[in-house]
């Protein structure tokens, strides 16, 4: 009987082995899904299959590809007005240069699917340490997976790899957090807005002593490389926006405006756009006084909040844009991703939404982008549901992460769960 007891004794501690080791597993189940799902979305920008809609591959094989040979001559493409990007930016259109052996295109969607390869393995290796979960790695599978093929036709989940690096090691590594938002920031600006929440000083003096020194490096040795601060002043609305609902509803009571491509995306030039785009600029200001005055009200900051408050940020900047393209939603489920690694975060519901609205955004753009274009029913119906899925993630989750930081008590945590929650927090 006492060898008996003792095997009994030890089984917690046995079983508590056991489960580590499985979290440190990499899940078969979720490499699957991740495999087949990556290997369709290849097949349909290599165009094995052809996905219903305009062909999404043309940014790629034409546009980007004209950048590159710009690039490769020493120059930014500032006399090109679809040219709008932060001067990091060169480095992902020159990325195919590195597998010499493909053409442009081809290289091009092989890096993007290891981008996409390495934010699953960055979300699965946090979501296997304590007080963590993997539901954020499954997120980042179907999100991009309902997206479709536009995911690997632009660099955005290459920019979202260093945003979800970023946000990853901002809990105990705020100075390599701050290297990576700036050097984000240089590929596309939006991942600025990940020092939302960022507690630690350190964050913010390592972003700001990056972006210097980068911006200095490309400012004298790269003529145009900040010409895009200004190539965005006289876009219009474009036919994806919130704002661009005015008009696809207003076409049908004779309205005399027209849809036409402009700077690089379609948009809605005439009568009255440009107060629409006003309005979704002040709007966008609105939405920055709101994250201050969130800053300034903030009494406690859980460790899951810094990945809270950047979702919260690029949702509030995303649907206040004169522009939401597809692969904006690449940004949006990146970092939903990271914030349902933490079991303590209350970004659940606005995640889900924000899986939702990946489905409605295939099917506006490609599937039925004429249909969006013409203002036709199911257009406006498709736009409506996306644009107010977003809305909807938006309001959930700017309220609660007030909630959580501001005005509600604290979270109540199992005493496992908070400790693990404390060993994790930001220094």
């Amino acid at each position: 009987m006492a060898p008996q007891a003792a095997t009994t004794r030890d089984a917690p501690e046995l079983g508590a082995q056991v489960d580590m080791t499985g979290t440190r597993r990499f899940p078969l189940w979720l490499f699957t899904v991740w495999i087949l799902t990556r290997a369709l979305l290849l097949l349909f920008v290599f165009r094995v299959f052809v996905f219903p809609g305009p062909d999404v591959t043309t940014d790629v094989s034409v546009i980007y590809h004209g950048w590159y040979e710009t690039l490769s001559a020493g120059t930014f493409p500032h006399d090109d007005v679809t040219w709008q990007y932060p001067p990091a930016a060169a480095l992902a259109i020159l990325s195919p240069a590195l597998l010499p052996f493909l053409d442009y295109a081809q290289a091009f969607y092989v890096l993007a699917l290891l981008a996409d390869l390495a934010v699953l393995c960055l979300l699965r290796y946090a979501g296997g340490r304590p007080g963590r979960t993997v539901r954020g790695a499954w997120l980042w599978t179907a999100g991009v997976a309902l997206l479709g093929p536009t995911v690997y036709a632009r660099y955005d989940v290459m920019v979202t790899a260093v945003a979800v690096a970023a946000l990853l090691a901002g809990a105990g590594r705020p100075r390599l957090m701050g290297a990576l938002t700036a050097f984000g920031a240089l590929l596309k600006v939006w991942p600025v807005l990940l020092l939302a929440g960022a507690a630690s000083r350190r964050a913010w003096y390592s972003a700001a002593a990056t972006a210097g020194g980068l911006a200095l490096l490309f400012g004298l040795t790269a003529p145009g490389s900040f010409a895009f601060l200004t190539a965005q002043r006289d876009r219009g609305t474009e036919v994806e926006s919130m704002g661009s609902l005015v008009f696809h509803v207003a076409r049908h009571f004779g309205w005399k405006g027209q849809v036409l491509l402009n700077y690089g995306s379609v948009e809605f030039l005439g009568p009255y756009v440009d107060w629409v785009s006003t309005v979704a600029l002040a709007l966008t200001v609105t939405a920055f006084g709101w994250l201050l005055l969130w800053r300034v009200r903030v009494r406690r900051l859980p460790p899951h909040a810094l990945a809270d408050a950047a979702f919260v940020a690029v949702l509030l900047f995303t649907v206040t844009s004169r522009v939401i393209s597809p692969q904006y939603l690449v940004w949006l489920v990146g970092l939903a991703a990271v914030c349902l690694c933490r079991r303590g975060s209350r970004m659940t519901l606005p995640a889900g939404l924000v899986l939702a609205a990946c489905l409605a955004t295939v099917l506006e753009f490609p599937v039925c982008f004429a249909n969006v274009v013409a203002s036709d029913r199911l257009g406006i119906a498709l736009l409506l549901a996306r644009n107010g899925l977003l809305l909807l993630a938006t309001v959930t989750a700017a309220r609660q992460l007030w909630r959580d930081t501001v005005s509600g008590p604290p979270p109540t945590l199992p005493p496992r769960t908070a400790r693990a929650e404390e060993s994790l927090a930001p220094s």
